[in-house]
Parts: C-alpha cells; sequence; structure tokens
C-alpha cells in the first residue's frame, strides 16, 4: 500500500495506525504515564512555539508525516514553521521537531527505523525521544551532514531553529 491510499483507508477506520513499508500496523492503546508525558510536552512545545515570533505551529499526535511513497508515521507532537495548514489536512507541513514519548512495544522501532526515517525529511533538525518513565530526553539533532545525539537529563535545550528552549522538567509535567 502506498501513503496515498494508506490515507484514504485510515479516514474510514477506527483506531491509529502507521504505514512501513507498505504495511499497516496498529497502534497500541497508550498508558497513563505515556499520555501524561506525551501532554506535558505537547503542552511545553506549543508554549514555545508562541513565545516565538516567527510563524510556526505545535501538532499533537493526530497527523501523519510521509517519511516515503509506502511508510508514514504518526509521532507524539510535532513542530513545522510556516502558513497556518489547511484545518482538514491530516499531513502537516514538513516539521522542524519531531517528538516519540517512548513505549515499551516501540522503544526499539522509535530510536531506529523512525530515527532513520524522519531524518530523510530535510526539514527535519531535532527528534527528540523522551523516556516516560525518568527524566530523560534522548535529542537528535541535524548539523549540517551529520546527526548529533545527547541524552539531556536537566536543565534545558535549545531547540534552534526554531530558536526556542525547553526545561527537561516540563516536558514531564508533575510526576
Amino acid at each position: 500500500m502506498n501513503v496515498d491510499a494508506f490515507l484514504a483507508w485510515t479516514a474510514t477506520v477506527p483506531g491509529r495506525h502507521e504505514l512501513v513499508d507498505g504495511e499497516v500496523f496498529a497502534m497500541a492503546p497508550e498508558r497513563a504515564r505515556h499520555a501524561r508525558v506525551k501532554f506535558a510536552v505537547q503542552a511545553a512545545l506549543d508554549r514555545g512555539v508562541r513565545a516565538l515570533s516567527s510563524p510556526c505551529e505545535m501538532l499533537p499526535d493526530g497527523m501523519t508525516v510521509r517519511i516515503d511513497a509506502h511508510t508514514a508515521y504518526e509521532p507524539d507532537a510535532l513542530v513545522y514553521c510556516g502558513p497556518r495548514m489547511d484545518p482538514d489536512a491530516v499531513e502537516p507541513p514538513p516539521p522542524v521537531i519531531v517528538v516519540e514519548v517512548l513505549s515499551p512495544g516501540t522503544r526499539s522501532v522509535d530510536a531506529g527505523a523512525k530515527l532513520a526515517g524522519y531524518f530523510l525529511l530535510p526539514s527535519v533538525v531535532h527528534y527528540l525521544l523522551i523516556d516516560p518513565r525518568r527524566p530523560c530526553v534522548i535529542h537528535h539533532r541535524r548539523t549540517g551532514t551529520a546527526i548529533e545525539t545527547r541524552i539531556v537529563t536537566e536543565g534545558s535545550m535549545a531547540l534552534d531553529p526554531p530558536g526556542m528552549a525547553l526545561a527537561v522538567a516540563d516536558l514531564f509535567g508533575e510526576r
């Protein structure tokens, strides 16, 4: 199946799905810990975006990011910069920040195939993997032709572009 057929299909079925190399995968239900951290991340990104003077927007899960003709992921949050998207769209403009909150069943996929896939998109500068069990962010950042990785457990992270900083504590909400 290609991404266009996948998007047409997902409009007719309940639940959340991703497409990987033409194969559809249902997304498992979330645990409360995952949902709480995901919401805290979305809220922190939204506050950061609103403080910018540039036209960027945070979008929560539910948006489909097309990696190639046969692969599309649904990150837990993303930020894109540019004109506001059509309210009926299911695919965002090219994201600059992509976030996945790690789950026991998808941890290796998020750190492997998705890491490689998201960075196939020239727009992606930051890919954040959030560990919901402890305050730990794995920050992958595009720097020219390389991807730098750092582990952040306290303080704040500069996400430039788009030009904002996120406090690690804010990404985890109340613990």
